[in-house]
C-alpha cells in the first residue's frame, strides 16, 4: 500500500538514500522493492511500547544523519524512533495526537490506502498526481526456480491463499471445494497462523512451511492466484500474477490489489464492509453467499 509513495519520492529526489524501517515479518517484501536502498529491521513486538528499545534504536540511527522521516503507522509509539534520532523533518498523519513528535502534520486521509500514503510525498493539503505508480517486487528468476524445485513444485500450478491474519470474517469458506474442482495442481500458501484455514484442502499444503521469501518465489511462478484479502494477495498483485481476490468483511475500495492483472469478487451486501474479525451478525453472508461456481466462472473467463 505504501510503495507508490516510495516510487513518487524516487521521482522527486532520484539521487536520495531511501531506507525503510520495518518489522522483521515484512522485511522480505521491503527488500524486493526497487525503490528501497536498505531495510532496517525494527526489533519491536507487535503492540508493545518498548520505550527503551525505541530510544536505543533512535540514538543509533542519529549517526546516519537522515534529513526526513515519514511515519506511516498512525500510532504514537511509531513516531518515537524518528524523534529520538533527532531527524529534523518528521512527517505523517496526526494520528494519535502526535504533536511535537511529528513536525510536518497531515490531516484527513483518503479512502484508498495507496492514495492515503502517496499524499505524504506532497505538501500538506496537496494531492498526488495520477495515476499513481504501481507496486512491483523484484524476483530473481533462477533463485525463484531453485526455490520451487526445493519444494518439489514443477509445471503449471495455481496458488490458493485461504488464510487472512485479521480473522475468520475475511476467510472464504469454500477453498476445499474449489481445490477439488480445479484441473490444475494446487499449492497452498500462508503463515503458520493460517494452518487451520488450510486444513482439509487438497493439493500441496505449504502453509507455515515456507519463509515469506520462499512464498514470494512460489507465487512468482503461479499460473493464477486465488486469495482472501491478505498480505499475500498484495504480493501476488505486485508480482503481476493473474489474481482473483475475494473480499467480504473488508472493502476493495480501501485496500484493493493493483488492477493490472487482478480481479476482485465482492458481493457488497448491506452490512459489508464491517471490518470485524468475526461476523457480528452470525450469518457470514458476505463470504458464504460467494459461491464456488461464481469463483470458477471468474477463473474461466478470458
Amino acid at each position: 500500500m505504501a510503495q507508490p509513495l516510495l516510487a513518487r519520492l524516487r521521482e522527486k529526489l532520484p539521487g536520495m538514500q531511501l531506507d525503510l524501517l520495518a518489522p522483521e515479518w515484512v522485511a522480505p517484501v521491503a527488500r524486493r522493492m526497487p525503490e528501497v536502498d536498505e531495510v532496517i529491521t525494527a526489533p519491536f513486538r507487535h503492540g508493545a511500547l518498548q520505550f527503551a528499545s525505541r530510544w536505543k534504536l533512535g540514538r543509533a540511527l542519529k549517526a546516519r544523519g537522515y534529513r526526513q522521516a515519514i511515519v506511516l503507522p498512525n500510532s504514537w509509539k511509531a513516531a518515537l524512533v524518528p524523534f529520538f534520532a533527532d531527524i529534523p523533518l518528521r512527517s505523517g498523519y496526526v494520528g494519535e495526537s502526535r504533536y511535537g513528535l511529528l513536525n510536518l502534520l497531515y490531516r484527513g486521509g483518503d479512502k484508498a490506502m495507496r492514495q492515503h500514503y502517496a499524499r505524504l510525498a506532497e505538501a500538506p493539503g496537496q494531492e498526488p498526481s495520477q495515476p499513481l505508480p504501481e507496486p512491483r517486487l523484484r524476483v530473481d528468476a533462477s533463485h525463484a526456480a531453485a526455490t520451487r524445485a526445493r519444494f518439489g513444485i514443477e509445471g503449471r500450478y495455481i496458488v490458493l491463499c485461504p488464510g487472512a491474519e485479521y480473522g475468520p470474517a475475511k476467510r472464504w469458506p469454500y477453498f476445499a471445494e474449489l481445490a477439488a474442482r480445479l484441473d490444475t495442481p494446487v499449492v497452498l500458501l500462508g503463515s503458520p497462523n493460517d494452518a487451520g484455514a488450510g486444513a482439509g484442502i487438497g493439493g500441496r499444503n505449504l502453509i507455515g512451511k515456507t519463509t515469506l521469501d520462499e512464498a514470494i518465489d512460489i507465487i512468482a511462478g503461479a499460473e493464477r492466484v486465488v486469495s482472501n484479502d491478505s498480505g499475500l494477495m498484495h504480493v501476488a498483485a505486485a508480482l503481476g500474477r493473474p489474481l482473483l481476490a475475494l473480499f467480504g468483511s473488508s472493502s476493495p475500495e480501501k485496500t484493493p490489489p493493483q488492477p493490472a492483472s487482478s480481479h476482485v469478487l465482492w458481493l457488497k451486501i448491506e452490512c459489508s464492509p464491517c471490518y470485524q474479525r468475526e461476523c457480528p451478525l452470525g450469518h457470514f453472508r458476505c463470504m458464504r453467499e460467494l459461491s464456488v461456481e461464481r469463483v470458477l466462472a471468474e477463473l474461466a473467463a478470458p
